[in-house]
């Protein structure tokens, strides 16, 4: 147990402070369609999803001269769209009858934009996204090891949301406490945040459902050749292709092909599925606008079905404004057990307790 105790000091001491800062952006990233809707104009306008109306918007944003590769649609909450080019950092936002709202070369112009890119890649890409698995894995060791600990002092549990004094031993307290209270969540949002940042976890938490290989072949674009793009593509009866492959399905992303000889793909969400873009597909021939392929999300292994949740229930993409607020507080606790355990252990990183030096009696004597 003291070796048990030492390992979850140390790494909190270590790791606690990137914890927290992942906890809070992630609690603010929770509310990021509430922010726009409020700062960015069109952002509270009604979702369309007529085929007419997208086709009409494709059209125009992909005539532009500086057109861009992919386009993410509006949602219920979000009334924009937002597109993003060739260039890593160059993205905007768009109405739905494909008008440049905003637009943006560098992730520092939108703070939601910087917020994600702190919170997903630590601000350096695909290493920064391995660092931040890692710190997840690490944090759901910290949860794990903590309820060890705090089972032998269970019987002293008290529900607070802040220690009853800053002292070590009131913080320590409260830092046990709030750990024991919030851990399911934690493990929640800890799990599906590593297994999004790191493939293999992933495809070891899914192995028992669903061979990798067997994910990996279900998860591939079909092998398909596309002409050249079309200027005269009529992309009202690409959007209505799709829609007719999925009924009632909500047409998500529009992108265009990434090389030469490449396809037009199109990803829906059908009413089952809980990411927020989907995972069902159709791929179009660029020089025609027929349909050659699709993908359907929920045909999809069990296993890649199931990684699917990752990322609805890691960002609170489901459960509307009560889920919001339950992710929203772990975040914060998160936020607060991450600190508190820095500022504890830099204070005493031995963990021992500093003993008091007795106070001397003057004994005064008689003349």
């Amino acid at each position: 147990m003291k070796t048990l105790r030492l390992l979850h000091r140390w790494t909190g001491g270590l790791i606690g402070l990137l914890l927290a800062l992942m906890g809070l952006s992630g609690a603010l990233l929770v509310h990021e369609d509430a922010f726009l809707r409020a700062t960015v104009p069109h952002a509270a306008d009604a979702q369309r999803q007529d085929a007419a109306t997208l086709g009409a918007m494709a059209t125009r944003v992909f005539a532009a001269k500086d057109r861009p590769r992919s386009i993410v649609l509006a949602t219920e909450r979000m009334g924009l769209h937002k597109l993003s080019y060739k260039k890593e950092q160059q993205a905007a936002f768009a109405d739905q009858d494909g008008n440049i709202v905003q637009a943006w070369t560098s992730n520092w112009a939108r703070p939601e934009v910087w917020l994600f890119d702190f919170h997903h890649h630590l601000f350096n890409g695909d290493a920064g996204e391995i660092v931040g698995g890692v710190a997840g894995l690490a944090g759901l060791g910290f949860v794990i090891t903590g309820l060890i600990l705090w089972w032998p002092t269970r019987r002293m549990f008290h529900l607070r949301l802040w220690p009853r004094m800053m002292k070590r031993a009131a913080i320590v307290h409260h830092h046990r406490d709030l750990g024991v209270l919030i851990a399911p969540l934690l493990i929640l949002s800890l799990t599906t945040g590593a297994a999004m940042n790191l493939k293999w976890f992933s495809q070891a938490l899914r192995a028992p459902f669903s061979p990798p290989a067997v994910m990996e072949k279900a998860s591939a674009p079909p092998k398909i050749k596309g002409g050249k793009l079309a200027k005269d593509l009529d992309w009202t009866k690409v959007v209505a292709q799709a829609q007719a492959r999925f009924p009632g399905a909500e047409v998500r992303t529009i992108g265009l092909p990434a090389k030469a000889g490449g396809l037009i793909g199109i990803r829906l969400r059908q009413q089952a599925e809980w990411l927020p873009n989907g995972r069902s597909m159709a791929w179009f021939d660029p020089a025609t606008g027929k349909m050659v392929a699709s993908r359907d999300a929920q045909a999809m292994p069990l296993g890649s079905r199931i990684a699917n949740l990752d990322f609805p229930l890691h960002a609170a993409k489901v459960g509307g404004l009560p889920y919001r607020l339950v992710m929203t507080v772990s975040g914060l606790a998160l936020t607060l057990l991450g600190t508190l355990a820095v500022v504890t252990f830099w204070g005493n990183p031995t963990g021992v307790p500093k003993r008091r030096k007795p106070k001397l009696k003057v004994v005064a004597q008689a003349a």
